[in-house]
């Protein structure tokens, strides 16, 4: 079990940058494949990018804007979010899970979510 707490989360003008942080209990960050996905009001819960086994996968939508890290020595995952649109406006999650990074579906453990509201 890895229990995950994200922050970071915010309010910012088209073409601003946030950066999010997720948070993971000790005994489970090193295992996973970690992930950032966002949910839009009426829409959907979509990946956006996830990081594992040397690799990085990400959402066309996010590609060139986005960024996903990770310091292990904290035990945290970030997001750098660059040049943002108002269509990025969302509860944004941190996710975990094992198997292949980029299987977004397989996403089995869920921080609480946090919201970045991007104004035009």
């Amino acid at each position: 079990q890895v229990q995950l707490v994200e922050s970071g989360g915010g309010s910012v003008q088209a073409g601003g940058s946030l950066r999010l942080s997720c948070a993971a209990s000790r005994d489970g960050y090193s295992k996973y494949c970690m992930g950032w996905f966002r949910q839009a009001p009426g829409k959907k819960r979509e990946g956006v990018t996830s990081i594992g086994g040397g690799a990085t996968f990400y959402a066309d939508s996010v590609k060139g804007r986005f960024t996903i890290s990770q310091d292990n020595a904290k035990n945290t995952l970030y997001l750098q979010m660059n040049s943002l649109k108002p269509e990025d406006t969302a509860i944004y999650y941190c996710a975990a899970w094992n198997g292949f990074c980029g299987s977004w579906s397989s996403a089995n453990y869920w921080g609480q979510g946090t919201q970045v509201t991007v104004s035009s």
